[in-house]
């Protein structure tokens, strides 16, 4: 069986292999040339599956396991966001209009991305290919103990270790040699790893069994 995991980063996407024993790493700058080698399962840190205003019970569920840091999970994407705006305060303002909630900056610049993956799932839909919350993995590998901020030294050098256990043992030469020079930061790197062990091995998702669909027909389903 071979998996990909994949995370998002300013010039495109961090793809992470697992075959059997083996991983690797690569950088591409679209989703169709990171998902064009052959693979049974791909996990995505990117929302899949919107609805009209936005809510969905995925996201709840994920930021209710993540309590107290519920902001690690982005909420509110909606197609209509990207489809008919390109200036964010826009956008928001028709969300008020519509007696929805704002998103954030955060969740805005990476719309392209949420719009690119949307478009290829939709493409795509006999493919096996899920949406990964990379922190719900790593608080699943730390046996359910909320950790400290990726940004952090204490974050960082926990995640490397719970990766490490997990068999990735070029994590190091990826965070400095490997990646150096791609335009990934370090957390987009131990991201696409934790996607890559959630495509692996599922233990679970939230919502549990069938997932509701969205009106493309994508589910609307985050697994760790």
């Amino acid at each position: 069986m071979r998996v990909r995991g994949l995370d998002g980063f300013s010039r495109g996407w961090v793809a992470v292999t697992v075959d059997v024993d083996r991983r690797t790493i690569s950088f591409h700058t679209g989703i169709a040339e990171a998902l064009a080698p052959p693979f049974d399962r791909a996990g995505i840190d990117i929302p899949i599956g919107m609805t009209e205003d936005g809510a969905r019970e995925c996201d709840l569920l994920a930021r209710a396991r993540l309590r107290p840091h519920i902001s690690r999970v982005f909420t509110g994407a909606r197609r209509w966001l990207w489809q008919d705006f390109s200036d964010p305060d826009e956008a928001n303002a028709e969300a008020l209009r519509r007696g929805e909630t704002r998103v954030s900056r955060q969740l805005w610049h990476i719309g392209r991305k949420i719009m690119e993956v949307d478009a290829f799932v939709s493409a795509n839909p006999a493919r096996d290919i899920r949406e990964v919350h990379p922190e719900l993995v790593f608080l699943r590998l730390n046996r359910g103990e909320p950790l400290p901020s990726k940004k952090s030294r204490e974050g960082d050098a926990l995640r490397c270790r719970l990766l490490r256990r997990e068999g990735f043992r070029e994590i190091d030469r990826w965070l400095t040699e490997v990646r150096i020079g791609t335009g990934a930061k370090r957390d987009d790197v131990l991201d696409a790893c934790a996607v890559a062990v959630a495509a692996w091995n599922p233990q679970g998702s939230v919502p549990e069994g069938t997932p509701p669909r969205d009106a493309c027909n994508l589910p609307m389903q985050i697994w760790f």
